[in-house]
């Protein structure tokens, strides 16, 4: 986390400092990336960015828990309004508002593209260290809410499968990305709806295993 010092910095100069950070993480992998760069083009001296800051990591997971309270604010509508909404339309629904806020904060979404990309480094470990965990207790209620409602099989191993929802997340936008296209337009949701549908004819308390009714989803902003 950032030293006090950021803190006491007048507002324009700290969100300076953030455009300048954001716009290098996502134009270089965070092993690339350069602080050297960062304090020129925010107009400070090196020696004040470690009053600031203890190290570049420190930064980047900074930026990162920045982008995170971004997106958690295109997620908090659908959490709010869940009723009415099973698990799948449920899930559907987070992803759709996922892509809105990739599509509203391109740069933010491309510094989780490139740290997808350093996968086995050590920052990527760390970050994905932190975060799957959260991302797992996260579904894992989810599921037990549905199991109550009678959507999903009693004998699902809830943590199990939690764990591999969250980490099949960063693979659905990995395998997309890598494979689809570079930009999350309108193929990102159809891409959603197989991973989206593969779970549901896993799991889902249907009569035989095929696949349900889906629903048309729109990311516009409207």
């Amino acid at each position: 986390m950032p030293k006090a010092t950021f803190f006491n910095l007048p507002d324009e100069k700290r969100a300076a400092i953030c455009r300048v950070a954001v716009e290098e993480f996502a134009s270089h992998p965070y092993n690339k990336a350069s602080i050297n760069r960062i304090v020129k083009r925010a107009g400070i001296a090196k020696g004040s960015f470690y009053q600031y800051f203890e190290s570049k990591k420190d930064l980047y997971l900074y930026i990162l828990q920045q982008a995170g309270e971004t997106k958690l604010a295109y997620l908090a509508p659908v959490m709010r309004n869940q009723e009415g909404h099973d698990f799948f339309r449920l899930l559907r629904e987070l992803y759709a508002a996922g892509i809105r806020f990739a599509r509203e904060h391109p740069l933010y979404a491309e510094i989780g593209r490139r740290l997808l990309e350093a996968k086995g480094t050590p920052i990527y470990r760390e970050v994905m260290g932190t975060n799957v965990p959260i991302a797992t207790g996260f579904f894992e209620t989810l599921l037990e809410q549905a199991i109550a409602r009678g959507e999903l099989r009693q004998d699902l191993d809830v943590k199990m499968v939690a764990y591999l929802i969250a980490a099949m997340n960063a693979l659905v936008v990995e395998y997309y990305t890598e494979y689809i296209a570079e930009d999350y337009g309108e193929h990102m949701l159809a891409t959603v709806e197989q991973f989206v549908d593969m779970l549901q004819n896993g799991i889902a308390v249907l009569p035989e295993r095929q696949a349900a009714p889906t629903e048309t989803l729109s990311v516009s902003t409207s």
